[in-house]
C-alpha cells in the first residue's frame, strides 16, 4: 500500500475504481473503508490535485462530489481518532475547527466545478454547473459568520496579551476574502457574451478565492488555534461560549455539550502576563512576538465608574455622551414625570429645566393629551413596544419615536422619547465607505 501511495497515477486509478463502484451501488461504508486505506498516509493537499486530474479525464463532477463528501467525513473521523480536536463537541474552538473543515471542503468544490465549466460542451450541462457554482458561491457568503466570531470573540483575548499583529493580519485577510466572495458573486450574476471567455474568468476567480479560503484555514489551524488553545483559560472559553448565541455559524451546529464550572472571564479581567511554561508551548511566530511585547495594563473599572449593562462609564462621560448624540432624548418615569432630557447643541423642540418633574401630559397641547395618554396606557399594558410619528417642519423631516423601558424583571420603568432631524439621512444614496476629509 505504501508503494501505491507514492504513485499518483495508481492513487488516481484506485479512486476512480471506488467512484465507479459507488456509481454501481457499492455500500458507502465499504467505499469509505477502501478510501481510508488509500488516504491513511496521504497529504490532504494532494486530494484536489487528484480530483482535477479525474475531471480532465471526463469523470463527472457530481461523482467526485460524492467522494468529497466521503473524504470530508473520513478526515473528520481521522482527526477525532488522532485527538486533533482540541476540545469536546460544543466547545467554541471545536466549532471553529469544524467550520474550517466545511470551508475547506466548499473551497475545494468551488474549484472543482469551476474547472469543469470550461470543458462542458452541452448548454444544459453548462447551465447546471453554473447554477451549482452560484449556489456554492452564495453559501460561501456565510464564511463571514466564522470570521466575525473570531474577530469579536477571540481577538480581544490576544490583544489584551499584546498579541496584536496576528489579529491585524488575519482581519485584513478576512476582509480580502469577504471582498473576493462579493466580487465573485457579482461576476457570476452577469450574462456571458462569450462562453469561453466567461468560463475562463470564472475558473481564475474561483481558483483565487479557493486558494485564499484554503490559506486562511491553514493560518487559523496552525497559528491562531494552537495559540488560543494554550493561552485561554476555561473561564475565558466560557465567556466566549456565552456570547456565541449572538452570532451565526458556517454550516455547523455548535451544540451545548461542553460545560465548565469556571467563572466567565472577559478580556479586561485577565492577567495579561503569559507565564514561561505557556510561552515555551506557543507556535514560533507567536513566541517571537511575545518576547518583545508588553502586557496591556489598561484597567477597565475606575474609581467612580457606574456599571452599565455592557460596560462602565463615569457620570461625566455619560452626561456628555448623551449631549453629543445626533438626536434629542427625553425620559419620562413610571409616574409620567419628566426626569431627564438631553442638552445637545441643536434641539428640535425647545426644552428648559422647568419641565423636570412636570407631568408629561402638561408638556403637550391639550389637544394632544389624549394621544399621549393612549401611548402610555398601551406601553404600560405591554401591548405596544413603539410609537412612531414623522412631520415636515420648517423644511425639515422630523422623525419622532417613543419606546417603553422595562427592567429585566419585567417592571415598567418609563418611556423614552427620541426625536431626530432625518432630512440628511433621507437624502443619502448609494454608499460611502471612505473618509473624504480634506
Amino acid at each position: 500500500m505504501s508503494e501505491l501511495l507514492q504513485d499518483t497515477e495508481k492513487i488516481k486509478e484506485e479512486i476512480k475504481r471506488i467512484l465507479r463502484d459507488l456509481q454501481k451501488g457499492e455500500n458507502v461504508d465499504e467505499a469509505k473503508a477502501r478510501l481510508k486505506r488509500i488516504l491513511a498516509d496521504l497529504n490532504p493537499v494532494m486530494i484536489p490535485i487528484v480530483e482535477q486530474e479525474l475531471v480532465k479525464e471526463g469523470v463527472s463532477p457530481a461523482e467526485i462530489v460524492k467522494m468529497c463528501d466521503v473524504h470530508t467525513e473520513l478526515f473528520r473521523e481521522v482527526l477525532q481518532d488522532r485527538k486533533e480536536y482540541d476540545f469536546p463537541q460544543g466547545h467554541p474552538l471545536t466549532s471553529m475547527q469544524m467550520e474550517n473543515e466545511m470551508i475547506a471542503r466548499d473551497a475545494e468544490l468551488l474549484n472543482l466545478y469551476a474547472n469543469s465549466l470550461a470543458s462542458a460542451g452541452d448548454d444544459n450541462v453548462r447551465k447546471g454547473i453554473l447554477e451549482t457554482i452560484r449556489g456554492i458561491a452564495g453559501g460561501l457568503r456565510g464564511v463571514a459568520y466564522h470570521y466575525e466570531r473570531e474577530e469579536m470573540l477571540l481577538f480581544p483575548y490576544l490583544e489584551r496579551r499584546e498579541i496584536t499583529a496576528v489579529p491585524t493580519v488575519l482581519w485584513t485577510k478576512h476582509d480580502e476574502i469577504r471582498a473576493k466572495i462579493r466580487k465573485f458573486g457579482r461576476q457570476l450574476s452577469a450574462e456571458p457574451d462569450s462562453w469561453e471567455e466567461f468560463s475562463e474568468k470564472v475558473r481564475e476567480a474561483a481558483r483565487d478565492l479557493s486558494a485564499a479560503l484554503t490559506d486562511m484555514t491553514y493560518r487559523e489551524n496552525n497559528i491562531l488555534y494552537p495559540t488560543v488553545k494554550i493561552l485561554l483559560s476555561e473561564g475565558e472559553w466560557r465567556a466566549i461560549k456565552e456570547q456565541e448565541s449572538g452570532y451565526n455559524f458556517y454550516k455547523v451546529e455548535p451544540g451545548d455539550e461542553w460545560r465548565t464550572d469556571a467563572e466567565p472571564t472577559h478580556p479586561h479581567e485577565i492577567d495579561a502576563e503569559v507565564d514561561e511554561d505557556k510561552m515555551l508551548k506557543l507556535p514560533p511566530p507567536i513566541k517571537a512576538m511575545m518576547s518583545s511585547a508588553q502586557a496591556d495594563r489598561y484597567r477597565l473599572v475606575r474609581d467612580g465608574d457606574i456599571e452599565l449593562d455592557k460596560g462602565y462609564m463615569l457620570p461625566e462621560e455619560i452626561k456628555y455622551m448623551l449631549n453629543t448624540l445626533p438626536f434629542d432624548m427625553t425620559f419620562i418615569d413610571a409616574d409620567d414625570r419628566v426626569r431627564f432630557f438631553s442638552n445637545g447643541k441643536e434641539r428640535i423642540f425647545p426644552r428648559s429645566p422647568g419641565i423636570l418633574g412636570r407631568p408629561v401630559q402638561l408638556c403637550h397641547p391639550p389637544k394632544s393629551v389624549g394621544i399621549v395618554n393612549k401611548i402610555l396606557e398601551e406601553f404600560k399594558a405591554g401591548r405596544r413596544d413603539k410609537a412612531e410619528f414623522w412631520i415636515q417642519m420648517m423644511g425639515k423631516f422630523i422623525h419622532i419615536q417613543y419606546f417603553p423601558i422595562w427592567s429585566k424583571e419585567g417592571k415598567y420603568l418609563g418611556t423614552l422619547e427620541v426625536t431626530q432631524d432625518a432630512t440628511h439621512v433621507r437624502s443619502l444614496e448609494g454608499q460611502k465607505r471612505l473618509l473624504d476629509w480634506s
